[in-house]
C-alpha cells in the first residue's frame, strides 16, 4: 500500500525563484505579499513528456499575457521563462511530470491598490501522474457560475478566478462525483473546474465559446487534431438541454489531457470512437 504523498513544501529538489535555483524547502514568501491577500497572482500548468515540456513557449506566452491582463509586467521575457523551465526540469531530473510557473506581487504595500509592489516569478517542476483515478469520470452540475467578462478577465489564468472552481470541485467530491460542470452567468454550458468541455453531436465536435473561459492550449490542440481527422469542430453557445443529445462528452486540459466523461448528473455517456481517437492522437502527439 502506497504511503501518503509528500506535502508540496517539504520535498527534495530545486525551484527556480527570481532567476536563481533554490533548494525546494527554501523557496518561500512573506505572509503579507499582496497577491496572497488580493488574488492577483497568475500561474500556468505544464506537462513534461520524455523530459520536454509540451507547448512550453505557448505556456510562457500565456503567463506573460495573464500578468498584462492584471495590469503588471513580468521581469522576464518569454525566452527567459522557457530557458528557466528547461533548467528546472533538467535539475530535478524529470522525464515526466508537471510544471507550475507562478508570478505574484510582493509585500511592499498593503491595500487594494497594487501600485508599488515588486513582481516575483517562480517555477517548480515535480512528478505528477493522472489527474483522475477513473478512466471515465462523473460530473455534477455546480451551483457556482462562471462570471461575465465584464466582471473578470476570463482570458487570464489568475489565481483569484479559481475561488469558485475550488468551491465547485470540493462540493462535487463531497457528493461522490469527480468534478463539477459549471454554467456561465447566462446559464450556458461553460467548463469543468479546470478543464474545457467538448460534446460529440451527430459526429461533430461542439465546444463553448471562450467568452467566459480560458482558451486552453490543450483545447486548441485537440480541436486541431479533430480537424486533421476530418471531424467538424463548432465553437458556439451551448445550452444545458443539449447535453441529452450528446453521444460522447469529454474534457481537455494540460492536467487532465483528454478525459472521457461517463455521466453528468443523471445522463450517461459512452467512451465512444471520437473520444478514443482523440485520446490516442493526443497521446501520440505529446510523446512524439
Amino acid at each position: 500500500m502506497a504511503g501518503p504523498a509528500l506535502p508540496m513544501d517539504d520535498r527534495d529538489g530545486v525551484i527556480w525563484y527570481n532567476g536563481k535555483l533554490l533548494p525546494w524547502r527554501d523557496a518561500k514568501v512573506h505572509v503579507l505579499v499582496h497577491s496572497l491577500h488580493y488574488g492577483n497572482s497568475v500561474f500556468e500548468g505544464e506537462r513534461i513528456y520524455n523530459g520536454k515540456v509540451f507547448e512550453l513557449t505557448k505556456h510562457s506566452e500565456r503567463l506573460v499575457k495573464s500578468a498584462k491582463m492584471l495590469a503588471y509586467d513580468l521581469p522576464y521575457t518569454v525566452e527567459e521563462l522557457d530557458a528557466a523551465t528547461r533548467l528546472v526540469v533538467a535539475e530535478n531530473k524529470l522525464d515526466g511530470g508537471y510544471v507550475r510557473p507562478l508570478a505574484w506581487r510582493g509585500a511592499e504595500v498593503i491595500g487594494v491598490s497594487a501600485a508599488g509592489t515588486k513582481v516575483h516569478v517562480a517555477i517548480a517542476a515535480f512528478p505528477w501522474g493522472a489527474y483522475y483515478a477513473q478512466k471515465a469520470i462523473k460530473l455534477c452540475t455546480s451551483r457556482w457560475k462562471r462570471p461575465s467578462p465584464e466582471s473578470s478577465p476570463a482570458g487570464s489564468k489568475a489565481a483569484g478566478l479559481y475561488i469558485i472552481c475550488t468551491l465547485a470541485k470540493d462540493e462535487a467530491l463531497a457528493a461522490g462525483y469527480q468534478d463539477a460542470l459549471m454554467h456561465d452567468y447566462k446559464g450556458r454550458l461553460s467548463e469543468a473546474t479546470g478543464a474545457n468541455l467538448f460534446l460529440v453531436l451527430n459526429g461533430e465536435l461542439h465546444t463553448p465559446t471562450t467568452e467566459t473561459i480560458l482558451n486552453g492550449i490543450t483545447r486548441q490542440t485537440v480541436m486541431a487534431l479533430a480537424r486533421t481527422r476530418g471531424i467538424k469542430v463548432v465553437e458556439r453557445e451551448i445550452w444545458p438541454d443539449e447535453l441529452a443529445k450528446a453521444s460522447e462528452v469529454f474534457l481537455t486540459g494540460t492536467a487532465v489531457e483528454v478525459q472521457p466523461v461517463a455521466s453528468i448528473d443523471k445522463l450517461q455517456y459512452e467512451v465512444g470512437p471520437v473520444t478514443q481517437a482523440l485520446i490516442a492522437d493526443y497521446a501520440a502527439l505529446v510523446r512524439s
